[in-house]
């Protein structure tokens, strides 16, 4: 069985669908940061953490008919949106038990905004850090959003009520 694909599929599945490329990208990226076992790799890009793995996995599992992808034309861009197929469900049926947790997580990150997302992800990409450093970090990385000192400490709060959701 493709294991790693049937978690994209468990995921997409325990959020009811997700609404955008970059969010799904960020929830996917969160959840690995919380110890939930997504396997794709990450490395910074203009959004944040960006995995092409999990681009091309997406298509994948869109072509095999797991998902289905629906475009929405919004003038100035296309917003996508997930979810899954009848054949997507019957696909999970006998992949691994997901965590309990991880519903109540993503739960709490489909609720949020893509941008907040996008500065979540990036702060935990520079976990490594201490907090100041990785503030910083964030500025330089992403000026042109001009996240404010409230943003920031509404986002550590957010990565803190995560951390309850953790996988242990």
């Amino acid at each position: 069985m493709l294991q790693e694909h049937a978690k994209v599929v468990q995921f997409i599945s325990l959020a009811d669908g997700v609404t955008g490329r970059k969010k799904l990208q960020k929830m996917v990226y969160i959840a690995k940061k919380m110890n939930f076992p997504f396997q794709e790799k990450y490395q910074l890009h203009f959004y944040g953490p960006y995995s092409e793995e999990l681009t091309l996995r997406i298509e994948e599992l869109c072509e095999m008919g797991f998902l289905a992808e629906n475009s929405e034309d919004k003038g100035s861009y296309v917003q996508y949106s997930y979810s899954v197929t009848g054949e997507g469900r019957d696909f999970i049926g006998d992949a691994e038990k997901v965590p309990d947790k991880l519903g109540e997580c993503i739960g709490r990150m489909k609720e949020r905004s893509s941008r907040f997302l996008e500065l979540v992800s990036t702060l935990l990409y520079f976990d490594h850090l201490p907090r100041e450093e990785q503030i910083a970090k964030v500025h330089i990385v992403k000026n042109k959003l001009n996240f404010t000192d409230a943003e920031m400490d509404e986002a550590f709060s957010f990565i803190g009520e995560l951390a309850g959701c953790i996988r242990q």
